[in-house]
């Protein structure tokens, strides 16, 4: 079987093939081995007696991150898309640590950012669900986007008037000795917080704090149904586990031909030739 772009393409980014699911399967262990590793070498008994060994697994495991790294940005035809998305810029910042901690000491043990490489698991267990979900809440928070930002425009506006009431009702003397102290006070108790370490004194202030406690519970609830009804309206899509050969865009809808980012063709190698008939077959 010749591995061409497009087959590695299909082992690498997708699992809905023999060769794909076990290419996943075994990446996910590898990631999530290495992440063990860093965590115990962070334990100074554990590094003590077997530093060095763990320090020769950390580079095995990043030099084998960097090679599969390296063939995803061979295989895939848009390489600067993929280089900016989410999972690529993971997949770079997870090799990155190790040659860095040659200049920086300890920057290896960043390398614990490989544990978001393994949301991988929801497409080698085909839970075409879990990916769908995924990705309706990523629409239903970028529709949400304009709503939230003025609703949080509004709650930081309340907080400063909250807090500078505060201000005047308390004063220094019970511990509200500026507006932006007041503020944090306002800003803790609107979000039900209550650290405790600032309190009104006074009737006239524990009567406001009472108002101020009563609208936090309230505005809790504004973003969770803005985003509720963005999800009502994404819910009508149902995604599946396809990966585009040109962006590597991710969570389309089940009877999708063609990209919904870059309009490519779901079901043709990167160099717009349909699929070799060597390439390997997908499970239904």
């Amino acid at each position: 079987m010749a591995f061409d772009k497009n087959t590695v393409r299909i082992v690498i980014f997708e699992a809905d093939t023999p060769l794909g699911k076990a290419f996943d399967v075994g990446l996910i262990v590898a990631i999530i081995i290495s992440v063990i590793a860093v965590m115990l070498d962070s334990v100074a008994a554990v590094h003590a007696r077997y530093g060095n060994f763990l320090y020769a697994v950390e580079w095995c495991f990043t030099i084998a991150f960097t090679i599969e790294y390296a063939l995803r940005l061979w295989c895939i035809e848009n390489t600067g898309r993929y280089a900016r998305s989410f999972f690529g810029i993971v997949d770079l910042l997870c090799i990155l640590p190790t040659y860095l901690s040659l200049f920086i000491m300890d920057a290896q043990y960043l390398l614990v950012v490989r544990i978001l490489r393994v949301l991988r698991v929801f497409r080698v267990l085909r839970m075409v669900r879990f990916v769908g979900e995924a990705e309706l809440l990523t629409q239903a928070i970028r529709a949400s986007g304009r709503k939230i930002i003025v609703f949080i425009s509004t709650v930081m506006a309340l907080v400063v008037v909250f807090g500078s009431l505060m201000y005047l009702i308390e004063g220094g003397e019970s511990g509200f000795t500026s507006i932006p102290k007041s503020i944090y006070w306002a800003v803790i108790t609107l979000t039900t917080v209550g650290y405790g370490d600032l309190t009104p004194q006074t009737s006239l202030g524990q009567a406001f704090a009472t108002i101020v406690m009563i609208m936090g519970y309230g505005i809790i609830a504004v973003p969770t149904g803005i985003v509720t009804l963005e999800l009502s309206e994404a819910s009508r899509r149902a995604a599946n586990t396809t990966t585009c050969p040109r962006c590597s865009a991710e969570g389309h809808i089940r009877e999708a031909t063609f990209c919904w980012r870059c309009s490519a063709n779901l079901y043709q190698s990167s160099d717009g030739s349909a699929p070799a008939e060597d390439a390997p077959e997908r499970n239904e």
